[in-house]
């Protein structure tokens, strides 16, 4: 059942229109995650759900009814920031019951709901302290019980851990997902990490330049992207211009493999995952190793090959290729062609993108 509705939502800003018109359907008890780049709207986006900024056009459903009219405490949504936003001069237990207080929920209620937070957030030894003397972690788990004790139809997170220390962010990311599931709230949830939009999200929304780019779930996104930026955004790629010849692809470097679809005669833009090739010395190879990246779980190779690079991503790693090695090309899967056209979005024969 859809939860949130969004349709040709846009925001102008003068004469600049920093969101252009969108439609989006989000599932009950859905996790979806927002991902783009600096100014590509997300925040924007997050701004008109909570009724901070007007949209300039389009309309906006939460459980069946129009809100984009309503006033913000009105709209049954609760926002995680990315600065916790606690009050200072309130406990963790007041801090939780302060927007309960503020809707007038009956103290027996209120106090079951806090209950219910501070359990499923792991916050019981610590309601009775001060923000001061919690760490980066534990406040921002309060800022996620406040959110959850409102138990509203809509969560939205504006990149919620991205103040934290690596370590601390991959802790939180499990629980945020877990918190996610045993609340049973539809969440939205802003990044520009993709490292934590693959890891948490049932679905992911790309967004550029204002514009929704591709949605998909993290698995179809990552191993069949339909446009450059989705397949150069998320995690790296090798993308190559090809000729499609009797249902083939030839490669810049000479070879013809068939692609994981049926294409038409005339040029094509793969993209093909670094764990996607393997390589092997072979005197009679297409290509030379031109650098080694030992990663500890794997080893990265760079390979020129013809009038291209490519970046092959080995496991393991124990017996390295050497710097110079003339090496054969694999393709361990049908490589992936792009729907989007090359002249779309041009871009430079074989580059590997991050």
């Amino acid at each position: 059942m859809i939860e949130l509705s969004i349709r040709g939502l846009a925001k102008d800003h003068g004469s600049t229109r920093t969101l252009h018109p969108l439609d989006l359907d989000v599932e009950r008890a859905e996790f979806v995650t927002v991902l783009g780049p600096s100014g590509c709207g997300k925040s924007t986006l997050l701004r008109l759900l909570m009724g901070i900024m007007s949209p300039s056009a389009g309309a906006i459903h939460l459980g069946g009814e129009r809100i984009d009219t309503l006033p913000s405490e009105r709209r049954d949504i609760s926002m995680v920031f990315q600065t916790y936003a606690l009050f200072p001069h309130m406990s963790v237990r007041e801090n939780l019951a302060f927007g309960l207080r503020m809707k007038k929920v009956p103290k027996a209620e209120r106090a079951a709901r806090i209950d219910h937070a501070v359990s499923i957030c792991n916050l019981g030894p610590y309601v009775g302290r001060m923000p001061r003397e919690l760490s980066g972690g534990q406040q921002q788990r309060v800022a996620l019980a406040r959110a959850i004790v409102m138990r509203p139809r809509l969560l939205l997170f504006d990149e919620p851990l991205s103040n934290l220390d690596a370590k601390l962010r991959d802790s939180l990311r499990a629980d945020l997902v877990a918190l996610h599931r045993e609340s049973g709230a539809t969440s939205l949830y802003v990044t520009h990490d993709q490292t934590e939009a693959m890891a948490m999200s049932d679905r992911i929304v790309v967004m550029n330049g204002g514009r929704i780019v591709e949605t998909g779930t993290p698995a179809a996104l990552y191993r069949t992207p339909q446009t450059r930026f989705t397949a150069t955004f998320l995690g790296q790629t090798n993308l190559f211009e090809g000729e499609t010849v009797d249902g083939h692809l030839r490669l810049p470097w000479g070879v013809s493999v068939p692609a994981d679809r049926q294409l038409p005669p005339g040029r094509a833009t793969i993209s093909a995952r670094p764990e996607t090739l393997d390589l092997a010395p072979d005197p009679q190879g297409e290509g030379v190793v031109s650098a080694v990246s030992f990663l500890g779980s794997g080893t990265l190779y760079t390979v020129a090959a013809g009038p291209t690079s490519v970046a092959v991503l080995r496991p393991g790693g124990e017996a390295l290729i050497e710097t110079g090695t003339r090496v054969a090309l694999r393709f361990l899967s049908a490589p992936h062609a792009l729907k989007e056209t090359a002249e779309a979005a041009p871009v430079e024969t074989g580059r590997l993108a991050a």
